[in-house]
Formats: C-alpha cells, sequence, structure tokens
C-alpha cells in the first residue's frame, strides 16, 4: 500500500494493487458524508480487435456497450433495487476506451461497496436475454441518429478518421449489434473484466485503511483465472482527415455545426499526455472562451448562442478538438472560425489572455476537487491513460507562451480541419 499527500490539493491518496491484479485508489475526505466509488475497466467501444492466447478475434462493432447493458441484469435479484435499499444511486457508462460503473450514497457505504464490486464480477447471459437486449439498444442507436448533438459529434469523427474505430458510434450500429453472440460476449466479458484489466477508485468520507480491508475481504472470497495478456489491434491511420466536410439532413428547427482538428497521434506517454491536454485546454479556452473576442462577435452577430463550446479528448491512439454549437447560418460560422484560427497563427496569442487562462485553469481545477463524483471520474480516466491526476497543477504552472504557439501551429492547421453540419430538412444552400 502506498500513500501519496498532495499538500496543495489537500488530499491524501493511497494507492494498492491487490493479489489478483486489481488497482485500488482510496481519496478518504473526513469532512464529507457523501462517498463515490467508481470501477472501471480499461475497455471500450474501439476495443473490437485484439490477440488473446496468441488466437485474434475481430468482434462485432458495440459490445462494451452492449456488455454494460447486461451487468446490471441478474437471475436473482434487482441490482437497482439493491442500492436502492442502502440509499445509494448507481449508473454506468461506456466511451471510447473504457466502461465504468458507479454509486453515490451518504450511508451503507460498506454494504454499497459490496454491491458495485458482486455485480460488476459476475455476468448473467442467457439466449434469450441477449435477444432481448438488442431490440432494446437497436431502438436507443436509432434514437441517437435523430438526435442532432449525438449525431453531428459522430459524423465529426466519421470525417476525420479513416480507418481508427473511433469513427464507429460507442454503441455500435443495428446491424452490428444483431451479430452479436452470447459467446462473444462472454468472451470480451472474460477478456478485459479480470480484475487485472480494471481500476477501483473511492473518494468521500471513509477511513482508508478500512475500506482497503472491506475491498481485499470481497476480493478474497472469489476466484479468478490467470490475467489475461491483451494485445489490442488498431489500423494505421493517416495523418489527414478522410473528408473535410459531412453534411446531414435531419428534422431540426435550428441546424448544427462542428468544425474538429485531427490530432496525428494519439502519445503513450502518460505525463506527455497530461502536459499536452493542459495544454491544448488553455489554448481553447483562450481561443473560444465565453471571454474570448471571438465569442461575443459570434454570440453578438447572432451566429451562436451560449451553447457555444469546445473539447479536447486525446489517449493514447487518437486525438481530436471539437468546436461549437448550435448555428443559424452553420456556413458562415465555420467560415468565421476558420479564418479567426488563420489570423491568431499569423498574429500569435495574446500573452495576457493566455495567462488568465492559465490561472482560470488552476484555479477551476482546485475548485473541482470539493466535487467526489468529478474527481473520481477524472482521476480514474487519467489513471487508466496513464496518466497522474495529482500532476495536473504542476503541469498547468510548466505551461507557457511559447508552448501555446507552438502548439496552435501544429494541432489547428487547415489541413487537420474537418467541419460536420446537421441541417433542417428544409434548409437550402
Amino acid at each position: 500500500m502506498m500513500s501519496k499527500q498532495a499538500d496543495l490539493l489537500k488530499l491524501t491518496v493511497t494507492e494498492h494493487k491487490l493479489a489478483n491484479g486489481l488497482e485500488v485508489c482510496l481519496m478518504p475526505k473526513p469532512n464529507f458524508h457523501q462517498t463515490f466509488a467508481m470501477f472501471a475497466t480499461k475497455y471500450g467501444s474501439i476495443d473490437n480487435e485484439f490477440v488473446i492466447d496468441g488466437k485474434r478475434r475481430r468482434v462485432p462493432d458495440g459490445i462494451a456497450h452492449f456488455l454494460e447493458h447486461k451487468m446490471f441484469e441478474d437471475e436473482h435479484v434487482d441490482v437497482f433495487a439493491q442500492f436502492a435499499a442502502h440509499g445509494a444511486s448507481v449508473n454506468a457508462f461506456t466511451t471510447f476506451d473504457e466502461t465504468a460503473y458507479y454509486f453515490s450514497c451518504t450511508s451503507d457505504v460498506k454494504d454499497n461497496l459490496n454491491i458495485l464490486l458482486d455485480f460488476v464480477q459476475r455476468i448473467y447471459l442467457t439466449d434469450e436475454n441477449v435477444e432481448k437486449e438488442k431490440g432494446i439498444i437497436a431502438q436507443e442507436i436509432r434514437m441517437g441518429d435523430d438526435n442532432p448533438d449525438r449525431r453531428a459529434f459522430m459524423e465529426l469523427l466519421a470525417a476525420m478518421y479513416q480507418e481508427h474505430p473511433v469513427r464507429i458510434d460507442i454503441a455500435g450500429s443495428v446491424e452490428s449489434i444483431y451479430e452479436i453472440t452470447k459467446s462473444d460476449l462472454l468472451d470480451c466479458y472474460s477478456t478485459f473484466y479480470h480484475p487485472s484489466n480494471m481500476v477501483l477508485v473511492v473518494v468521500g468520507g471513509f477511513d482508508a485503511k478500512e475500506m482497503l480491508e472491506w475491498i481485499e475481504q470481497n476480493q478474497s472470497q472469489k476466484t479468478f483465472g490467470k490475467a489475461p495478456v491483451i494485445e489490442r489491434v488498431y489500423p494505421s491511420e493517416p495523418e489527414k482527415p478522410g473528408s473535410p466536410r459531412h453534411e446531414v439532413r435531419l428534422n431540426v428547427t435550428q441546424p448544427r455545426c462542428l468544425i474538429g482538428w485531427k490530432e496525428p497521434h494519439g502519445t503513450s506517454n502518460g505525463r506527455d499526455l497530461l502536459h499536452q491536454e493542459m495544454l491544448t485546454g488553455v489554448l481553447l479556452d483562450v481561443l473560444f472562451g465565453k471571454t474570448s473576442s471571438i465569442y461575443t462577435e459570434l454570440l453578438d452577430a447572432g451566429l451562436i448562442d451560449k451553447g457555444f463550446s469546445w473539447e479536447y479528448e486525446l489517449t493514447e491512439h487518437y486525438g481530436y478538438t471539437v468546436v461549437g454549437g448550435n448555428s443559424p447560418d452553420p456556413y458562415a460560422l465555420a467560415d468565421r472560425i476558420a479564418r479567426y484560427v488563420s489570423h491568431i497563427r499569423n498574429r500569435g496569442i495574446d500573452a495576457d489572455a493566455f495567462e488568465r487562462a492559465r490561472k482560470k485553469a488552476i484555479g477551476r481545477f482546485i475548485m473541482s476537487l470539493d466535487q467526489n463524483a468529478y474527481l473520481a471520474k477524472t482521476y480514474l480516466t487519467y489513471r487508466l491513460r496513464g496518466a497522474s491526476f495529482l500532476d495536473t497543477v504542476d503541469a498547468l504552472t510548466s505551461l507557457s507562451l511559447a508552448d501555446a504557439n507552438r502548439r496552435l501551429d501544429e494541432h489547428l492547421r487547415e489541413e487537420s480541419r474537418v467541419v460536420s453540419l446537421i441541417l433542417s430538412n428544409q434548409a437550402t444552400g
């Protein structure tokens, strides 16, 4: 067991790897009544091809998300009712590179912890319940196809990436869902849900030593097979986007415009990943944040509403920036953004604006430490990607204006830019 003291953050983090390979991260906060626990596997929608025990497998798209749905099903008990009986709320999510299950409670922490560990570490599948779930997920996919926000984002990635599975919807397609078998699900579960591929993070009002004893006691009562050696297989991805623009017409009253920039590659070094994410976040806040000149200009011109935003994602295998939102004239918005970025590239980033954004990022990060859910989710995601959440302030403090201008030049390039437009069925132009 190893404890790390982050004095500036007023945090003590206890990290321990159990005999079965499970990584446990505990962040006790004595003055907090709420406890938030998250149990996650490094397994997401992009992991559709892998080598296990020397055998290469290609499984249908959407299995990670399908498994998330089925984990809550049990032959004898209602998992949701179990948590509710102990005053806890429970949920889960699947992303491109992880699947996580979590609960929040203010009492019965040990009981809720055991329920979380137990339901995720068993699976109940029958031919009948697998077939039934296909219809449920297929309907979810169809609804997603009609959702302008989701559709704009997935069309952006589909334009951006030519080969990498990040271009495929996390839930898969209706066609791929109906290809999934019970055997596929069991194989992926036994491969990716082994404790050695998982992390448990608990944040809140508890004693770390006692919590670790509860976890070890739970895990000692279970038997797991040998930890699988997983080789994830991803296709070679060209550096440039597949197409500069995707347009889709839907039954919407308000068009939507997303502008994205593709990273030429991800990064496998956790410290580099954290530094690049912090640097790019500060850069994007300078360029497109609510205090930026372009935000005010676009709002005044009626080209955006207050939902206009930016985001940046970086992993070992892919990365991208997305900027945009609703717009009555998405073509004009895309053009204004392109000209604005070109202008800033030629002029350089304003030093005062950069410094304000950097300090704001530090302050926002420190304030977020009071939010147990955010703390657990962020810590866990960085952990799965090989980075340390506790290094965030150091990374932000080390950023320089020269770094930001270099990042602007290397990332927000015209040749890596993609536009995704959701237009009204009645739109012209």
